[in-house]
């Protein structure tokens, strides 16, 4: 996927937090820490550093959800994280989307903090952030 495909995608997934842009998935993928796995129904943007892992961004098309594809694109982030030498990961989701909490929670992703008034919304205002971590391996 190109950096507009995966902004096209996101935007049609996300509103809140705000969809990133085709620059800013094209400043992600060019870092050496950062890696993208995509397939058919969606993408997930992650990076390495040191010996954490941080799930950057998920996207999953819309006609696609509720048929594995999130699990799927979660462990291969952690498979391809373990791979880069990762032994922890974590993420920050919106506080208020329960479908990703609960993807999260299922693949082993427990709750650490809050964000408070991190993410900022397409139609203006602010959402917090849960935080979630897990070990790998």
């Amino acid at each position: 996927m190109t950096p507009a495909d995966l902004a096209r995608l996101h935007a049609a997934a996300f509103s809140k937090p705000r969809p990133w842009s085709e620059a800013e998935f094209a400043e992600q993928i060019a870092r050496a820490d950062t890696f993208l796995i995509s397939e058919d129904t969606g993408f997930v943007l992650g990076r390495v550093v040191l010996d954490e892992a941080e799930l950057l961004t998920i996207a999953v098309r819309t006609d696609a959800r509720r048929n594995g594809a999130g699990g799927r694109l979660v462990a291969a982030f952690l498979a391809e994280a373990a791979r880069r030498g990762a032994a922890t990961a974590f993420l920050e989701v919106a506080a208020d989307n329960e479908a990703a909490i609960a993807l999260y929670r299922s693949t082993g992703f427990g709750e650490s903090g809050i964000r408070k008034g991190y993410y900022s919304c397409s139609a203006g205002g602010r959402t917090d952030a849960l935080v979630m971590f897990r070990a790998i391996g």
